[in-house]
């Protein structure tokens, strides 16, 4: 496999949206920041936030976009064309209604699955859809209609430990994917579950 040299995570800008279930995959490149001691800086060029971080020795750069969700591509594609990072060294991590909070998957290539970011990146990106994914479980309303409202607000705070716990495993599964490679990372991830009842 490619190196991974971008890992992005999707979300809304402004306060208002920072803790809304939409944002997961900004928690985690957050986390990863804050664990590697850098500080995401605002680059217009870039349409977002960005940083450098060294994971198991290699360099790799890290993308909140400022965008919304819905056009999340023109940020990915914008940094990703500069530093010429193919689609297939690229983690975009992302909220996923189907898993239960509590659970992350590390996943490369498939559709956009509905998720807006997703299909604006694929769109962004040349149709190429070879991207890697870290899928953080939210859990999903249980009736379609109800999808868009849920994932633009807050997770009960019992909801909101597991999913703080599944971004902490993510990031610790991905200094294993740095360091041992994918497969490893997969078992690591996989295997974890922050909700014991289930």
């Amino acid at each position: 496999m490619q190196p991974i040299e971008l890992i992005v995570g999707l979300a809304n800008p402004g306060p208002e949206y920072a803790q809304t279930r939409h944002n997961a995959g900004a928690w985690y490149v957050a986390e990863l920041a804050r664990l590697h001691g850098t500080q995401l800086k605002e680059e217009g060029k870039f349409f977002g936030w960005t940083g450098r971080v060294r994971i198991a020795g290699k360099d790799v750069r890290l993308l909140v976009p400022a965008t919304f969700m819905n056009r999340s591509g023109k940020s990915v594609a914008a940094l990703a064309n500069f530093y010429q990072i193919p689609p297939e060294s690229i983690l975009v991590a992302h909220d996923e209604l189907d898993l239960s909070p509590g659970t992350a998957r590390f996943k490369q290539g498939g559709g956009h699955g509905g998720h807006n970011g997703l299909r604006d990146i694929i769109s962004s990106l040349g149709n190429s859809k070879d991207f890697f994914r870290l899928r953080l479980g939210i859990g999903h309303p249980g009736d379609k209609s109800r999808v868009a409202g849920f994932v633009l607000t807050k997770a009960p705070a019992t909801e909101q430990t597991l999913l703080d716990a599944a971004v902490d495993e993510a990031v610790r599964a991905t200094d294993i994917l740095f360091s041992d490679g994918m497969p490893k990372a997969m078992n690591r991830l996989h295997a974890f579950n922050a909700d014991s009842t289930k």
